[in-house]
């Protein structure tokens, strides 16, 4: 059931969301949380779909904001809020409304979010794309247990990474680190195999994959020892390959769907390792709203080493480059960031 709504307010909205809940049928509100997704128009089709698709292990009501852009200083000064307000079969398994703020309204988007907010529920906002540079400080970021950002969407992921860890705050996180939870899991699983050293790794995948940053900074800040990021055509993360004291073990990845686990000593192995879309992402993020350390201590580590690398010139089709990336810049870190959490031998999972 759809109900369309023109140059209205947030008192208005939530009477036409029970008007609706009682028209088909349902007058209890059945959601666990409530989730904000601050989107343009561009982005919000592909978006809504993938936050219904989560709803169905997360029911949830869904608040999807855009800002129009006015095209005159007239048009500026005038604000206006249009809603669409989704229920039923049009809404998956929760409650949709979609958000159009337009004018000086736009600018105070949390004055028309805030009264819609489930009572007594967690609060996760997501930015699929035009993340704040500190989400937690958003107005719309502050209300929320939970912010969600993408630096694949960026157009310099690796200096998002930077800013993000600088701008950290208890509660965020990234779908890039996400994307990233089966490799790590199976690495872990890998070393729980053996009871060797790991004494260096190596992480293939594309050049701008920010998700490949991210594993190199897990495994360089678990594992303490160095960590070479080579580069390669992907699709997405390509390889990981551990040099130990009992031999090499190798997770290779060429095609982006299926893996190879090699293990000296060992049968090789073939691991489903599918690239996942970004319902499964953001219904992974939902089961936890707790902050997430493994996150933090990853990202923090890296930031030293991301401004010292550089860019570097990319390489020839076919041609793999090597691009070191220094543990020795976390020895020279201030003493209580290099403390904040000692270095195991074993990866852990998320």
């Amino acid at each position: 059931m759809k109900t369309d709504l023109t140059d209205t307010t947030a008192s208005k909205i939530n009477k036409a969301l029970v008007k609706a809940r009682r028209a088909i049928g349902t007058p209890a509100v059945g959601m666990v949380l409530t989730l904000v997704i601050v989107t343009d128009e561009e982005n919000a089709y592909d978006a809504l779909k993938a936050a219904g698709d989560a709803s169905r292990e997360h029911p949830s009501r869904t608040l999807v904001v855009i800002k129009r852009v006015s095209r005159s200083p007239r048009d500026r000064t005038q604000s206006r809020l249009d809603a669409e307000v989704r229920v039923g079969v049009d809404a998956g398994t929760g409650e949709t409304v979609v958000l159009r703020l337009y004018g000086e309204v736009a600018d105070h988007a949390q004055s028309v979010v805030l009264p819609l907010l489930l009572p007594d529920a967690p609060v996760v906002v997501w930015w699929p794309v035009n993340a704040p540079l500190d989400p937690a400080k958003d107005p719309l970021g502050a209300l929320a247990q939970r912010r969600v950002t993408d630096t694949y969407a960026c157009e310099k992921p690796v200096e998002e990474l930077a800013a993000r860890a600088d701008a950290y705050t208890p509660g965020d996180t990234d779908l890039s680190w996400t994307r990233i939870t089966p490799w790590r899991s199976m690495l872990a699983a890998a070393l729980d195999q053996i009871a060797c050293e790991v004494q260096g790794v190596e992480v293939e995948g594309e050049e701008f994959n920010p998700s490949c940053e991210l594993l190199a900074m897990w495994l360089a800040d678990r594992l303490d020892v160095p960590v070479r990021r080579s580069r390669s055509a992907g699709p997405g993360l390509t390889a990981v390959r551990m040099d130990t004291d009992c031999g090499p073990i190798v997770l290779d990845r060429a095609d982006g769907s299926l893996a190879t686990l090699s293990i000296q000593g060992q049968p090789k192995r073939a691991v489903a390792l599918k690239r996942r879309d970004t319902a499964e992402l953001i219904a992974e993020e939902l089961r936890r709203l707790d902050p997430d350390d493994t996150y933090a201590s990853a990202l923090r580590y890296g930031v030293e080493r991301l401004k010292s690398s550089g860019e570097g010139d990319a390489p020839a089709k076919g041609e793999r480059e090597a691009v070191p990336a220094p543990v020795e810049s976390a020895a020279k870190a201030p003493a209580d960031r290099a403390t904040a959490q000692a270095p195991v031998k074993k990866a852990a999972a998320k």
